[in-house]
Order: C-alpha cells, then sequence, then structure tokens
C-alpha cells in the first residue's frame, strides 16, 4: 500500500520548521529519519497533510558533552550514538540494541523519544538515568523532564507546534553504572521484555542514586520508583537487588501474547533487573577504581 497525498517542505532553519507546523497543525509532521512514521503512512495508520523535513537544519546533528549533560540533538542518528565513546552506562549498552542496522543508520534518537512507543527502548533508557527533553515553539524553548514528557501510549507533552530539539542526559560526578538488558526473538525485534538500570555510589560504597525503567510489560514505558526507593542509601548486595526486583516484577503490568505469559514475562522482568543491577554496580565499582 502507497501513503496517501501530501505536500512536502524541506525547512532550513528550526524557526521555519516550526512555522510551518504552526500553520499546519494537526495535519502537520516534522520528519527526520522517519523510521516510525513512513511504515505508519504506508499503511494509512498516519495520514498526514503535510511533512516537514528537518534534516537540512544545521546545528540539530549536534551529540556532546556540555554543562555536565550529554547532548544529543534531534538529527544524532541511533548509530551514531552506539560509534560514539561519550555515552557510558545504559545509554552506552542499549545503543547497539536499536532495532536493526538500516533503522539505526535512519533513525533518530529525537524521534524515537517523541514517537513514545511503548515497546521502545529509548525512553527507558531515559527514565532509567534521567533526563530532560528540549522543545522549541512559536514561544520559545523549554525543557520538560522524561517523566513529565511521556504522556501515554503514542502520546508526548509536546503542544502542535513544537520540535524537539535535542535530549539532556545528566552526566553523574561520582562512580556510575547502567545496564539495557533486552529479550527480542530476533535481532532487530521488539523487545518482549527489557529493563534499564542505573546505579550511581557514594563516597561510602552506598547506593546515592537508582533508575529502574521496564520496557513492553506497561501501556507505556514504566518508571518504578518502589524498586528505586529499596537500593537508595543501602550498600549493594544480591538480596537487595533481588528485593528490588521484587519490587519491578510487582509494579509490571505484562498481557500474555504470542511473544510470552504475563507470568513468564514478569519472571524475565526479575531477572533482568537483578542482573541489570549487579552489572551496573560492578561498573560503578570498576569506575570508583579507575579514578
Amino acid at each position: 500500500m502507497f501513503p496517501s497525498a501530501f505536500d512536502y517542505i524541506a525547512a532550513a532553519s528550526i524557526d521555519e520548521a516550526i512555522a510551518a507546523k504552526a500553520e499546519g497543525g494537526d495535519e502537520t509532521r516534522f520528519l527526520a529519519g522517519g523510521q516510525s512514521l513512513l511504515p505508519m503512512m504506508k499503511i494509512r495508520l498516519a495520514a498526514p497533510a503535510q511533512l516537514v523535513d528537518i534534516n537540512r537544519i544545521a546545528g540539530l546533528d549536534g551529540l556532546e558533552r556540555s554543562n555536565g549533560h550529554l547532548r544529543i540533538g534531534a538529527l544524532v542518528r541511533h548509530a551514531d550514538l552506539a560509534a560514539s565513546d561519550l555515552p557510558s552506562g545504559a545509554v552506552a549498552s542499549a545503543a547497539p540494541w536499536i532495532a536493526d542496522p538500516l533503522v539505526r543508520n535512519l533513525g533518530t534518537v529525537c524521534g524515537s523519544v517523541a514517537h513514545c512507543d511503548p515497546e521502545g527502548d529509548w525512553n527507558s533508557v531515559l527514565l532509567a538515568v534521567g533526563a530532560d527533553v528540549v522543545a522549541r515553539g512559536p514561544s520559545g524553548t523549554r525543557t520538560i523532564p522524561i517523566e513529565s514528557f511521556i504522556d501515554g501510549m503514542f502520546t508526548n507533552a509536546l503542544a502542535d507546534d513544537e520540535l524537539v530539539t535535542e535530549v539532556q542526559i545528566r552526566v553523574p560526578d561520582g562512580p556510575s553504572g547502567g545496564t539495557y538488558l533486552k529479550l527480542e526473538r530476533k535481532v532487530g525485534d521488539y523487545a518482549s521484555v527489557a529493563a534499564a538500570t542505573h546505579i550511581e555510589l557514594g563516597t561510602d560504597g552506598s547506593i546515592s542514586r537508582a533508575g529502574v525503567a521496564l520496557t513492553s510489560v506497561y501501556p507505556q514505558n514504566l518508571k518504578v520508583p518502589t524498586a528505586e526507593a529499596v537500593l537508595v542509601g543501602e550498600q549493594p548486595t544480591d538480596e537487595l537487588y533481588a528485593e528490588a526486583a521484587e519490587a519491578a516484577a510487582a509494579a509490571a503490568e505484562p498481557r500474555s501474547d504470542v511473544r510470552g505469559t504475563a507470568d513468564w514475562k514478569r519472571q524475565v522482568v526479575r531477572t533482568y533487573v537483578r542482573r541489570g543491577l549487579a552489572q551496573a554496580v560492578d561498573q560503578a565499582t570498576r569506575s570508583n577504581g579507575s579514578r
């Protein structure tokens, strides 16, 4: 099937892109990598009247560490992040797992974040590590915490005339580590279950900050504060990881489907959170020893 007819604008600046979107309203969509939008258009689950292509806008492809943050511009591809030595922890762990090489070469991190697919990987990672989404519209720029940005299944907190210009991920000051463990049926598939973990250690070796988030076991990417609360302030132990993993499994609401039963998916959550936390602490301990 072919997409329905649409107008096309190749924006030369952010202001031009935002103006076109403001004028077109709900009938206009931004186009970056297009790896979610174009397939939906081909089967007519989406039928925008106009596409505003942002790929020619200078400055949106920035990937850098500055002011205590890893900054990922709107045109940074998944493959760019996977090839860079700037990410660490859960971000570095997740990058090679995003879809397949074709999608990684074309798809953008910010586009995936804005899509808010509950089976998408990046929003779980961002929930675990702590991130902000920077959006720009006719009224200016605003920064939205990722917890507030994800509004539900395939919905976000953007206004109709706003464009995501970058994602900012806080870089920990002290020793830290993180993982993204993903179970998929075949290479490039969506996750049947996935878990993102993030750990920061204090000077006494206790856990000063923790992040746990889940993919594909809830109507949206799920941050698990109950599991995080189990960890913070405690010395890392296998028993502690198991307790946090149990809290994560209790928070999950998986559905039985062709990928597995709900009980089986909940058990995978337990295993991945426990394993991910152990690996994250090991990374943090080693990074502390190398300082």
